[in-house]
């Protein structure tokens, strides 16, 4: 079985901030759990190069634009490493490979009818480098996304037949309800496309910072057409001398922001069907993390600086409290000071001192080997079926939802410390053999949950994979691994504040 995943592209005149986090750190939980599944897993992010605004934001800044984009580039390259990102391929749309594939695939569009020669007169977002319809544009001609006043634009332009694909969109959406996920975002998706579709232009002519048109050089492709096809000529590209198209694709999800759901749901499926390949299998639309009026944190102020909160706290501690803290899909609000509490409560306390006190009670009482033991029936139901859980979930995105799946087993395993006492068993030599359940028991639940962890909190999980004496990161059922094992008491996962 193959799996891919993607991020969308983000645009190249600006500087990471938390939304790409965000974006990025999802598709990675779920491409480091496929692996753990045994998949073959491609994961690709990237920049969007082109376009009217990374020309005007260079000219402001005196640089070309491809100076512009070249650092760009690199400052999201470093935030994908910063939050411990696993992509295989970082595509800029700058890429010659890109490029020439784009082409192909625009003159098959062609080739096939769905292009013709045409004038645009209306309104034109810069910002959105979006052509509005009357739905999109708000008071006195502005952009509903920017609030800006949007431009009247007329030029000669050609045109991509978008209405041809009205009712195969709307055929699509309705034969494959779970294809767009959450499912108010394909009621939304439907609505904007039962409204009624307009050809959209392909092309456009008072600019020259894009992929120029094999037919017509000197029209530039609309940046939207160039960018979405990232997804799929990054295939053709990412291993030189291989062509990972057939392997890979159709993509297993796309991971996208709710403010590009029109390109993704209409414009993307209806080019893909207009070149005669097959559409992706599902698009995940997540909300946006809002910064409320709530108390600052000590440490962090009141702005939630994704690169802060990793020099820190690390990582782990970003990627766990983004998805702890708001349901996956949805907009919710965020805080400096609601970061703090979800470390310090969840992190440091119930699982890294869960990991702390089970390693070091395992090294007082047993000279640091895990008993020979099997695990305690008071602990078998609850950990019944928990891989096979966490992965259906997973499978539809949910990555919230298996977090908390995990969560609950985490606490329960903290109860069984409080219930079974190995403190109290380990003063009567009468009460060796429950001591080693008890300890087994312990190691065993705390090895199963640290593997369904590793997509989240891939540095910390590490080092405590490496103190049990687990060389393999695949997913495993409770009690599946003998003891006799020697582990390692380590120093607290996440240091109190």
């Amino acid at each position: 079985m193959s799996f891919y995943v993607t991020t969308p592209i983000f645009y190249g005149n600006g500087e990471p901030h938390l939304g790409h986090a965000y974006s990025t750190m999802a598709a990675d939980i779920l491409a480091r759990h496929m692996r753990q599944r045994g998949e073959e897993v491609f994961f690709l992010t990237g920049t969007d190069e082109h376009g009217e605004p990374i020309a005007q934001a260079a000219e402001k800044q005196g640089l070309t634009p491809q100076e512009l984009v070249d650092r760009s580039a690199q400052s999201f390259r470093d935030m994908a490493a910063k939050v411990d990102a696993t992509n295989d391929f970082f595509i800029r749309t700058t890429d010659q490979g890109h490029i020439e594939r784009v082409q192909a695939v625009v003159d098959r569009v062609k080739e096939n009818g769905f292009v013709y020669e045409g004038t645009y007169e209306g309104w034109y977002c810069p910002r959105c480098a979006d052509f509005k319809n009357e739905n999109e544009i708000g008071p006195g001609d502005t952009c509903l996304i920017h609030e800006i006043p949007l431009d009247r634009e007329t030029e000669q332009n050609w045109f991509f037949r978008l209405s041809a694909f009205q009712d195969e969109l709307e055929k699509l959406y309705e034969e494959n309800p779970g294809m767009i996920q959450p499912d108010f975002r394909r009621n939304e998706a439907l609505a904007f496309i039962r409204g009624g579709l307009n050809d959209v232009s392909l092309s456009r002519s008072q600019i020259s910072w894009g992929v120029p048109l094999s037919w017509d050089p000197d029209q530039v492709m609309y940046v939207w057409f160039d960018a979405l096809l990232n997804y799929y000529t990054a295939l053709g590209y990412a291993r030189e001398g291989e062509d990972l198209t057939g392997r890979f694709w159709p993509a297993s999800w796309h991971i996208i922001a709710k403010d590009i759901l029109k390109f993704h749901t209409v414009y993307w499926p209806a080019f893909l069907m207009a070149a005669g390949i097959e559409v992706p299998q599902r698009i995940f639309i997540h909300g946006f993390l809002l910064m409320g009026d709530k108390k600052m944190s000590k440490s962090l102020g009141n702005v939630l600086d994704p690169f802060e909160v990793i020099e820190k706290f690390g990582a782990d501690a970003l990627r766990f409290y983004c998805f702890r803290e708001v349901s996956f899909g949805q907009d919710g609000s965020i805080s400096t000071e609601g970061f703090e509490t979800r470390y310090e409560s969840e992190l440091a306390n119930d699982f890294g001192n869960l990991a702390s006190r089970t390693l070091a009670m395992i090294s007082r009482y047993r000279d640091g080997v895990v008993p020979e033991a099997g695990p305690d029936p008071l602990l078998l139901a609850d950990f019944e079926g928990i891989t096979d859980r966490v992965s259906a979930l997973l499978d539809d995105a949910q990555i919230g939802q298996a977090l908390e799946e995990i969560w609950v087993l985490v606490r329960r395993l903290n109860r069984y410390v409080e219930e079974a006492q190995p403190w109290v068993l380990a003063k009567d030599e009468a009460d060796a053999e429950r001591l080693d359940q008890v300890l087994y028991s312990l190691a065993e639940g705390l090895r199963v949950l640290t593997l369904l962890l590793h997509p989240y909190l891939p540095a910390s999980t590490d080092i405590l994979l490496e103190a049990l004496a687990e060389p393999d990161q695949g997913l495993a059922p409770f009690g599946s691994r003998p003891g006799g094992v020697k582990v390692e008491k380590i120093d607290p996962l996440f240091p109190k504040l």
